[in-house]
C-alpha cells in the first residue's frame, strides 16, 4: 500500500493507457529521412565496441572467419569455369587426359569445405557471443538502475523507457554487430564478383548493384514504422506485463480469485494484445506487399542477366565455362547485393533499438557531491528547517514549512490522515528525495553535503510497505546490513531484538527456512510474523543511532504492538527514533508528537501538552480511545 497517494501528485507506475497515443512524428518523418537514416548509425560504434569488450577473442574469431567466408565463394565460381572449360577440351581432345579436371574438382571441394567450416565457425562464435552480451546487456541495465534516485522508479515516462530498453536492446547489440560482419563478408564476396564480372561488361557491375535498392529502401522506411509503433506503445506493453503478474503471482491470487476479477483482467489483456496485433498486422502487410513488388525489380534485372550472358556465349564471345562463371556471379552476387541492403537496413533498425537501450543508459542522475562522514555538532541531532516538497509533476506541495528539532535520545511520533506527508518526510530525512525548499541537517551538517552511504549506515528504516524477500530467513534479517548480510550470529541478535527469535526457532530450518512459495519448500509467514521480521532488520544496524518505524506493525493486534514498541523503545533509549503510527496507544510514548495535515504540521509537543490544548490531536485520540470502551 502507497503511504501517501490522495495529495503528493506522485505519478502512477501502473496506470492503464485505454488506447493508443501516438507521439506526432516531425513533418516529413513518415517518408524516409535520409538525414535520420544516417544519422542513426552513431550506435554502431558503441555496439561494436561493446561487443569487443565482451570478447575479444570471440571478435576476431568472427572477423577472421567473415573474411574467408566472404573471400572463397568467388574462388568456387572461378574453379567452376576451369572445370568446365577443362571438360569442354578434354572432350576435344583425343584420348583427353582427366587429371587436370580431377584436379580441379578436389580444390572446388576444398574450398566448399572450408566456406562450410567458416559458415559452422561463425554461428558457433555467435551463440557463444549472444549468451555473455545478453549477460552483460543486462547487467548494464541492472547496474544503471542502482544508481537512479526514487523519483525515476516513480515516473511512467521513465517505466516506459526501461520497459523498451530490456524487451529489445538486450539482444539488439550482436545482432547488429553480426549484421556489420555480414556486410563486410558481402563486401568482400561483391569485390571478388566484381572483379571477375568486369571482365564480361562495366555495366553487369552497375545492374548488380543498382537492382535491389528499390526494395532496400522500401524495407529501411518500414523499419522506422515498426520502432515508432514500438516507442509508442510501450504503456500498453507495460500494462500486459503488469497484468500478467497479477493474474500469475500468489501475492495476488488471493483478491484475484475473492473478488472474481480473473475473467475481467484476462479479457482487457486480451483486448492490449488484439490492437498491438491489428497495428502489426497492417505493418506486416504493408511491409510484405511493398517488398514483394519492388524485389520484382531485382528479379526481372537478373534473368535479363541471365539472357544477356546466354546470348554473348551463343555469339562466342566467351567460353561455355565463362557463361557458367558468369551466371554464378550474377546470381551469387545479386544474393550479395540483397544481403549487404538488407542488413544495412537491419543495422539501422538495431540502431534505432539501441537508442532506447542507451537512452536509458543515460538517464542523468544529479551527482552526489557530499563527502561528509560526521558533522561538526553531534550534540545537536537532526533538524528540520522549512522544509517543503513536491513530487515532480504534482500541482501541491507534499510537505510545505515544516521545522522539527529532534535530538539524540529523543523519540518523535509523526501522525496524520493518510496523504498528510509522514513517509514523505522519512524519504527525505534518508535522502531518497531532496527537499524542494529548506533543508535538513544532521549533527549541525546539510544532508546535501554527506557522503550517501555514510548517511544512510546511520539510518535504520523500516517502511509499512517493507519487503519481503523470498530467500532464506537469516538473509531477509540480514538485509537490514549489507555488510554482515550473511553474518548468521548477527541475525540472531537482531532476531532477538527484533522479538522474532521465537517463531524462527519453530520453523522446520530455522534462521536458513525458504520464505515464499517462489522456491521449493518455501514457508509463508503471517503478516505479524513478517513485519518482526521486518522489525529486526532495523536492528541489524548496529552503528544506526537513528531508528525510523513506518507503520511497520499495522498487522499485529494492540497488545502486541505496545509490547513491541515498548521493547523497541528501552534498546534505543540512546538513539533518536521517529515513529510513524495510527494507534494512539504507541504514539503517546513519544517525547514529542508532531501533527500533520496536507504536509504541514498543525500540532507539535508532548501528548499531555496536546491534550491539554484540546485540538486536533485531542480530538483523534479521543476518539480513537472510545472506539476501545
Amino acid at each position: 500500500m502507497v503511504a501517501e497517494p490522495a495529495r503528493s501528485g506522485k505519478p502512477a507506475p501502473g496506470r492503464f493507457v485505454h488506447r493508443l497515443t501516438p507521439v506526432p512524428a516531425p513533418a516529413g518523418e513518415t517518408r524516409l529521412n535520409l538525414r535520420g537514416f544516417f544519422g542513426v548509425f552513431r550506435y554502431s560504434r558503441r555496439a561494436i565496441e561493446l561487443v569487443w569488450s565482451t570478447s575479444r577473442a570471440l571478435t576476431v574469431a568472427i572477423a577472421a572467419l567473415t573474411v574467408v567466408a566472404g573471400a572463397l565463394p568467388a574462388a568456387v565460381a572461378y574453379v567452376g569455369s576451369l572445370i568446365v572449360d577443362a571438360v569442354v577440351a578434354a572432350m576435344r581432345a583425343p584420348g583427353g587426359d582427366a587429371t587436370y579436371v580431377i584436379q580441379l574438382v578436389i580444390l572446388e571441394g576444398v574450398l566448399v569445405a572450408t566456406i562450410a567450416a567458416a559458415q559452422r565457425g561463425l554461428s558457433l562464435c555467435q551463440s557463444l557471443l549472444r549468451a555473455q552480451l545478453g549477460q552483460r546487456v543486462n547487467v548494464m541495465i541492472l547496474e544503471k538502475a542502482l544508481t537512479l534516485e526514487l523519483q525515476h522508479f516513480e515516473d511512467s515516462e521513465f517505466y516506459d523507457k526501461l520497459t523498451r530498453a530490456r524487451r529489445e536492446a538486450s539482444s539488439r547489440p550482436l545482432s547488429l554487430v553480426m549484421r556489420t560482419f555480414g556486410l563486410v563478408q558481402n563486401g568482400i564476396s561483391l569485390v571478388s564478383y566484381g572483379t571477375l564480372l568486369i571482365h564480361f561488361s562495366p555495366w553487369a557491375v552497375a545492374v548488380l548493384l543498382l537492382a535491389g535498392l528499390p526494395a532496400f529502401v522500401a524495407e529501411a522506411k518500414f523499419s522506422g514504422d515498426a520502432f515508432r509503433l514500438f516507442r509508442w506503445r510501450s504503456p500498453e506493453t507495460r500494462m500486459q506485463m503488469y497484468l500478467e503478474t497479477v493474474l500469475a503471482r500468489e501475492d495476488h491470487a488471493k483478491e484475484v480469485k475473492l473478488y472474481n476479477l480473473g475473467s475481467r483482467l484476462l479479457q482487457r489483456y486480451r483486448d492490449i494484445f488484439n490492437r498491438l496485433y491489428r497495428e502489426d498486422r497492417a505493418l506486416t502487410i504493408r511491409r510484405d506487399v511493398w517488398g514483394f513488388g519492388l524485389g520484382l525489380i531485382a528479379t526481372v534485372a537478373l534473368y535479363g542477366a541471365y539472357a544477356w550472358i546466354a546470348l554473348s556465349t551463343v555469339r562466342g564471345l566467351i567460353t561455355l565455362g565463362q557463361m557458367t562463371m558468369y551466371l554464378m556471379l550474377f546470381r551469387q552476387g545479386q544474393a550479395a547485393v540483397s544481403a549487404s541492403l538488407s542488413a544495412v537496413g537491419g543495422m539501422y533498425e538495431d540502431n534505432l533499438y539501441l537508442s532506447t537501450l542507451y537512452e536509458y543508459l543515460e538517464t542523468e542522475v544529479p551527482p552526489d557531491t557530499g563527502v561528509a562522514t560526521r558533522g561538526p555538532h553531534p550534540e545537536d541531532g537532526i533538524r528540520f528547517e522549512n522544509v517543503g516538497f513536491t513530487y515532480p509533476g504534482a500541482s501541491e506541495p507534499a510537505l510545505e514549512n515544516v521545522t522539527l528539532h529532534l535530538k539524540p535520545g529523543s523519540s518523535l511520533a509523526l501522525v496524520g490522515e493518510n496523504g498528510s506527508g509522514k513517509t514523505t518526510l522519512i524519504k527525505l530525512l534518508t535522502r531518497l528525495y531532496r527537499p524542494t525548499t529548506g533543508r535538513i541537517l544532521l549533527d549541525g551538517l546539510d544532508l546535501n553535503a554527506w557522503d550517501e552511504r555514510a548517511l544512510r549506515e546511520r539510518i535504520g528504516v523500516i517502511f509499512q510497505d517493507f519487503t519481503r524477500y523470498q530467500m532464506l530467513v537469516g538473509e531477509n534479517v540480514g538485509a537490514g546490513d549489507e555488510a554482515y548480510f550473511e553474518d548468521e550470529q548477527r541475525w540472531r541478535e537482531a532476531a532477538q531484538k527484533g522479538q522474532a527469535s521465537d517463531f524462527i526457532e519453530t520453523l522446520p530450518a530455522g534462521y536458513h527456512t525458504q520464505l515464499g512459495k517462489w522456491f521449493r519448500e518455501g514457508r509463508e509467514l503471517s503478516g505479524g510474523q513478517w513485519q518482526k521480521i521486518a522489525l529486526s532488520r532495523a536492528f541489524m544496524r548496529t552503528r544506526a543511532d537513528i531508528l525510523v518505524l513506518d507503520e511497520p506493525t499495522a498487522a499485529m493486534d494492540a497488545q502486541a504492538e505496545a509490547e513491541v514498541f515498548e521493547h523497541f523503545r528501552q534498546l534505543a533509549r540512546e538513539r533518536i527514533t521517529i515513529l510513524i503510527s495510527h494507534r494512539f496507544s504507541t504514539v503517546r510514548m513519544a517525547d514529542q508528537i508532531a501533527v500533520l495535515d496536507r504536509g504541514r504540521v498543525i500540532e507539535h509537543g508532548s501528548h499531555d501538552e496536546l491534550m491539554a490544548a484540546n485540538g486536533r490531536y485531542a480530538h483523534l485520540f479521543t476518539l480513537q480511545a472510545r472506539g476501545y470502551r
